[in-house]
């Protein structure tokens, strides 16, 4: 009977012990998530004040590093009168000996919008020649003059070494931007191209975003060809997101990336990588990288069973036999963040 007794108190005790530890243990919650790597250590940043960012030795274990910009960056105003300490949508690249961090500010479904950039020569704040030094903005959008929004940045660096910017969402769709040699200003001439867009309907309003659901783009450069991830649908609602993420490829970084059936993605093309299911919703806003070997595929996911709230996805790409990207979404189970303190 003592025995029996003794192997329940140990149970109950296991089991208020599992439930602390479960509490205290939360997934790490982000929006339009980037990865880089710099030594031993993975760094994610992410929509949200100043800039969300976190640091990992293995990509599951996720620390809080604060934000990046301590306040609003300078310019940011008067390219978003409504700006409100939101910044969205950041990429993070390594250029002639620093490190790049481009973002976006602007009003909730509105082009009144601003990309910039911001620089730092290492991306541990606990080292001494951290700090981010501001580069002010790349490109613009305004109301009534573009067809087009300036935010969800993304550089790629195409074979001979030139950047180009692509971004874009909702309007006109997903442009493509060269740049100049310092990756912080575009080059002049400008040069200009729109690899992707969705429908829009005629004599929809220029100031409205209108239903052409497509923003979020990522080029990914593998075997030959440049990948070109996009959004498409609703984020941001819930239960109700349609966020989901389509490719195509090309040969030459100015396009034209067809899908799985050749159709042009200018021309609204785009083949599934995945889709929300039961469980997670608004899968989207992804990026892509090689490290050490391993390609990786980062994006955020609403969870069902949390209440819709967005959570850091981790995922292994595979490539079928014709040279095409495949995510597992059993894996959006499988991989489960941690934020610790």
């Amino acid at each position: 009977m003592r025995k029996t007794r003794l192997g329940a108190g140990a149970l109950a005790l296991a089991a208020v012990l599992a439930a602390a530890l479960t509490a205290h243990a939360s997934q790490v919650g982000v929006h339009d998530p980037v990865m880089a790597k710099e030594g031993g250590t993975y760094y994610v940043f992410s929509t949200g004040p100043g800039i969300t960012f976190y640091s990992s030795s293995d990509m599951l274990h996720w620390k809080p590093e604060g934000r990046v910009f301590a306040g609003a960056p300078a310019w940011a105003k008067r390219a978003a009168p409504t700006f409100n300490d939101h910044i969205w949508a950041p990429d993070i690249h390594r250029h002639d000996g620093r490190w790049l961090l481009y973002y976006s500010v602007s009003g909730f479904g509105k082009n009144t919008s601003g990309i910039g950039v911001t620089t730092n020569a290492t991306l541990d704040p606990r080292a001494p020649n951290y700090r981010w030094e501001d580069q002010g903005m790349v490109v613009q959008s305004v109301p009534g003059r573009d067809m087009w929004n300036a935010i969800d940045p993304n550089v790629v660096e195409d074979d001979k070494g030139q950047g180009w910017m692509t971004f874009g969402s909702f309007w006109g769709g997903i442009k493509l931007v060269k740049l100049d040699a310092g990756w912080t200003k575009l080059a002049e001439p400008q040069e200009w191209h729109t690899i992707a867009r969705r429908e829009r309907p005629a004599f929809t309003p220029d100031e409205q975003a209108g239903p052409a659901e497509i923003e979020g783009p990522f080029i990914f450069k593998k075997n030959g060809y440049y990948y070109l991830f996009v959004s498409w649908g609703l984020c941001c609602r819930g239960p109700e997101s349609t966020y989901h993420v389509v490719v195509g490829r090309a040969h030459d970084v100015k396009g034209p990336y067809l899908d799985r059936a050749g159709r042009d993605m200018a021309q609204g093309g785009g083949s599934l990588v995945i889709q929300g299911d039961k469980d997670w919703k608004a899968l989207g806003h992804n990026s892509a990288y090689t490290f050490d070997g391993r390609d990786v595929f980062v994006l955020h996911a609403y969870e069902t069973a949390d209440h819709y709230k967005q959570k850091l996805k981790v995922l292994d790409i595979h490539w079928d036999k014709d040279g095409w990207p495949t995510v597992d979404p059993k894996d959006l189970n499988r991989y489960v963040s941690e934020e610790v303190k």
